[in-house]
């Protein structure tokens, strides 16, 4: 098909938009980086589209995760090995790699879920999280001040 597109394109005379509408091609940026690969004397061979890509990743035990990784260092990071035989995604299998790179074992702990009881906080984290909380209550604020000033302004207009 690309072969014989390509072909009545150049060889034929039919313009571009007559072969698309013949072989019902998809656009003519398609067709023309045919004519393109044909002229460089490339491959116009079909493609069945490689590997498909995983679309649902599984659920994974922190455990599995350092398993995957060291399974990976060990295999000289062959990410693409490691993903076919844990049955996980390669970005998966390469954010773990690097979490685990960046910042050991825990990095790969999912910190998604509830959050920290007060009493599991320390003294650190509570400064943080009331940091936190006053920042987002200035903000509010702020934006109430704004919006109340704007409301003066249009009523003052108005009188």
């Amino acid at each position: 098909l690309k072969l014989q597109a390509v072909k009545d394109c150049l060889e034929e005379g039919l313009s571009q938009y007559q072969v698309i509408d013949k072989y019902k091609i998809a656009s003519r940026t398609q067709l023309s980086n045919w004519i393109k690969q044909y002229n460089r004397h490339s491959s116009l061979k079909a493609y069945s589209g490689g590997e498909k890509a995983m679309t649902k990743g599984r659920s994974t035990t922190w455990q599995e995760r350092i398993d995957m990784v060291q399974h990976c260092l060990a295999h000289q990071h062959d990410y693409r090995k490691t993903a076919d035989q844990f049955q996980v995604s390669y970005q998966q299998v390469y954010q773990w790699v690097k979490k685990f790179e960046d910042g050991g074992q825990d990095a790969l702990k999912d910190g998604r879920g509830r959050k920290k009881a007060p009493e599991e906080l320390t003294e650190v984290d509570r400064q943080k999280l009331e940091l936190k909380k006053m920042t987002y209550e200035m903000e509010r604020l702020r934006a109430e001040n704004a919006f109340l000033k704007k409301l003066q302004e249009f009523q003052r207009r108005r009188s």
